[in-house]
């Protein structure tokens, strides 16, 4: 179906890979893995035909429909959600309006001959089976399905687009893509701004849909559940791994172990080789031998292990014990007020102690109250009624989505660090900017230079070391690839403090939450046990 053969690229005189070749086969699931600046969106867009590879090239049957999702939907304006969703599949559009051009005809059959109206009829059902065959006729029908599914209710589907905020339309542009069912669809990071629920449902369209997938994402375990072959970018290099993330995972580990056996093996036979050279190369009586051990050697191609990517171990600070009740929620209500003295309960009547060490996740659907409770416990927002008591010697660190905003885009990553740790060494800055990915002159680049997930890792890396031994966190790991989830994830189990947090990747949420707080139609549900456990119950 799809054909990559002996493909290179260079990018700002920088080699992304050489010599790259795969194939993806009809209904095959595959995932795009590979560190940030890997080339993977460029990858897609020479698929697409956007970019052209330097050397070799990208091949696919003409008649192949694929769909492209990235994360720039472009501008939006003129048409309800409902109407972006089906003008998604433009073939069907033009096969719409030659249905009309020729039912307005048959429309004036009176003053048509036997052979026009039979001639009319014929191009009519040649255009019907085309239009029924690409789904024409239930089109509408799977636009509502999937709105619906990635959370865009019915009551919104006549809502003009350019009222929806940006990431309402990257769902309207990810549904755009699905319903017109091709076959291969293309994903750049689909899971980013979509809840839990509408990532489950995406999951499930996706192993049910009969057609080929190609995609990156964030999430280890939408990949897990949904990919059955990965393809990785690393090392300038394009590997292909039969099976899904956890199984690429394990292998690339040993094909690694196996390669460098490989290379210590030649390095053995390398050394007595040269050996023998060194030894014999000035006595006549071996010249031939010593020759033909030359050109033996000239022959050879060198076994090379990649550097495996470097891993610094940073001990964050053992934040203040504090006291074993870390937050007292007495009745606790939180109400937003609606048009004609009308208000929406967001919840009511919640009266807990959040203990010292806790760590807590806290779940519910999009626009349920997550972030309004993280809020209301930070003193962000004002409850309706009810009190929220943090302890006397709790110390609190928020991060919110806005804690980017806070950033000095003029500032460079080290010097927006010192000036939250002033006392720390610049040793210390260094080696905490390390742990989170921030490398050699990855410190001096300015904060208005940085991606999401950089200016993520930025704050996280501050919020991590201010001693503070209460942490709320919402929605810490979105912009995060899997590596940096990774080191998050690594650090937040290290740390000795007490968290709050709320998150959408399950992975994280599994690993972290040791309780679960459920915000849901009015009320928060409390959870103990982990979030495996809170599943099974639910």
């Amino acid at each position: 179906m799809l054909n990559v053969s002996n493909i290179s690229k260079i990018q700002s005189s920088e080699t992304l890979y050489s010599g790259g070749s795969f194939q993806i086969n009809p209904g095959e699931k595959v995932g795009l893995v590979g560190p940030n600046g890997a080339g993977k969106t460029t990858l897609f867009r020479m698929i697409i035909g956007e970019e052209k590879p330097d050397e070799g090239q990208v091949s696919f049957p003409d008649k192949l429909r694929w769909a492209y999702f990235s994360q720039k939907v472009g501008e939006l304006a003129g048409q309800t959600a409902l109407e972006v969703v089906m003008s998604g599949d433009d073939k069907i559009s033009k096969l719409g309006e030659k249905l009309k051009v020729f039912e307005d005809k048959l429309a004036d059959c009176a003053n048509m001959s036997d052979d026009e109206m039979n001639d009319v009829l014929m191009k009519m059902g040649d255009v019907q089976s085309e239009f029924e065959k690409r789904g024409g006729y239930d089109l509408e029908t799977r636009a509502e399905e999937v709105l619906t599914g990635l959370g865009i209710m019915p009551e919104d589907h006549g809502k003009m687009i350019e009222d929806f905020s940006g990431g309402w339309k990257m769902r309207i542009a990810l549904a755009r893509v699905l319903v017109i069912s091709p076959d291969l669809i293309i994903m750049d990071e689909p899971t980013n701004y979509l809840d839990m629920e509408s990532i489950l449902w995406l999951e499930d369209w996706l192993k049910t849909f009969e057609g080929g997938i190609f995609m990156t994402t964030h999430d280890r375990d939408f990949m897990n559940n949904v990919c059955n072959k990965i393809i990785e970018i690393a090392h300038k290099r394009i590997t292909t791994y039969s099976g899904n993330y956890e199984f690429y995972e394990k292998e690339r580990d040993i094909r690694r172990e196996q390669l460098i056996a490989q290379a210590s093996r030649q390095a053995d036979m390398l050394a007595k080789e040269e050996e023998f050279i060194a030894k014999f190369k000035a006595r006549a009586s071996h010249a031939a031998q010593v020759q033909s051990r030359v050109k033996k050697l000239d022959k050879i191609d060198r076994i090379e292990v990649p550097a495996e990517e470097e891993s610094i171990s940073f001990q964050f600070p053992t934040p203040p014990r504090g006291g074993d009740d870390v937050v007292i929620i007495k009745d606790l209500a939180k109400s937003w007020p609606l048009s004609e003295g009308a208000q929406h309960d967001v919840f009511d009547g919640l009266s807990v102690t959040v203990k010292r060490t806790n760590k807590i996740a806290v779940v519910g659907v999009n626009g349920a109250g997550k972030s309004t409770l993280l809020k209301c416990i930070t003193g962000h927002t004002d409850a309706t009624k009810g009190i929220v008591s943090i302890g006397p010697s709790i110390k609190l660190g928020y991060f919110s989505q806005y804690s980017l905003e806070v950033l000095n885009p003029e500032s460079s990553v080290f010097d927006e660090v010192r000036k939250d740790l002033p006392t720390a060494s610049d040793g210390y800055i260094r080696n905490l900017l390390a742990a989170f990915l921030f490398r050699g002159q990855d410190v001096d680049k300015k904060v208005k230079y940085l991606s999401g997930g950089e200016k993520s890792r930025l704050v996280l890396a501050t919020l991590l070391s201010q001693n503070n031994n209460f942490l709320v966190l919402d929605e810490p790991t979105n912009h995060l690839d899997i590596k940096s989830r990774e080191v998050l994830l690594d650090a937040l189990k290290r740390y000795e403090g007490t968290i709050m947090f709320v998150s959408h990747d399950r992975h994280f949420l599994s690993e972290l939450a040791e309780q679960v707080y459920e915000v849901d139609k009015g009320e928060v549900r409390i959870f103990p046990g982990n979030y495996k456990e809170y599943l099974e119950r639910i």
